[in-house]
């Protein structure tokens, strides 16, 4: 059984010591993305991360990465025993490093969690990302952890320069999201999704599969900053 879960973005910028500059605007997002994963890790230590990336994988508790790749040397592991010795591994994908990272957030609470992290492909079709939603839900009791950022497009100098249709699709993402509408998420379009350059599609319909009924659900927090949508926000069961 899953609950609860929780939707959560993956940018570098969540980091304080990536973020540099935007350190400042992005402390709202940073203190929700905080608040939400001390909320998880006191709902349960087992915790099911998912994400997407252009090849599939997964990763176990003992997993370790850094953020060397992104410029600066922050370490983090899928749980507090993950083992020191080989070297955190330096290319793990975006959504598992920040897992990693939430879990160390969420204070003394988060060194019970641990961690597994399923990456699938960023193509993956709306019905089996489902499917794979209703099978992580069948998988024991765990919190689910979403990773994925909405829109890249919202404004002109966003990383996939300004498209008209962002706002709108975002605001739908966030809609359904606050109103635990599993529907509205499985129906999201993955080749819109893909030219807005949006990377939470396929984990936001693994969610609607894993949780398709809340009993209850609440948007945490939504902006866009820098032209990049992100979402946060809770589903219980």
């Amino acid at each position: 059984m899953i609950s609860p879960a929780a939707v959560l973005p993956h940018p570098p910028l969540l980091v304080a010591e990536l973020a540099g500059s935007a350190a400042a605007e992005t402390a709202d997002l940073r203190a929700a993305c905080r608040d939400v994963a001390a909320r998880l890790a006191a709902a349960g230590e087992r915790w099911i991360a998912v994400g997407a990336a252009p090849t599939p994988s997964r990763h176990g508790p003992d997993t370790r990465g850094t953020f060397a790749g992104y410029g600066a040397d922050v370490r983090v592991g899928l749980s507090a025993g993950a083992k020191v010795d080989p070297d955190p591994d330096p290319e793990l994908p975006l959504p598992v490093l920040v897992a990693g990272w939430l879990r160390a957030q969420a204070g003394t609470a988060g060194e019970r969690v641990r961690i597994d992290a399923h990456v699938l492909p960023t193509d993956t079709p709306p019905g089996e990302a489902h499917r794979t939603g209703e099978e992580l839900a069948a998988d024991g009791d765990a919190v689910l952890l979403v990773l994925g950022d909405g829109a890249a497009t919202h404004t002109a100098r966003a990383p996939g320069a300004f498209d008209e249709r962002a706002a709108a699709y975002d605001r739908a993402v966030a809609d359904a999201l606050g109103a635990g509408d599993a529907a509205a998420l499985d129906a999201l379009d993955p080749a819109l999704s893909d030219a807005l350059l949006v990377a939470g599609r396929v984990p936001w319909q693994v969610l609607a599969g894993a949780l398709p009924h809340p009993s209850a659900a609440r948007l945490e927090h939504s902006s866009a900053p820098y032209g990049v949508a992100y979402h946060v926000a809770i589903w219980e069961r």
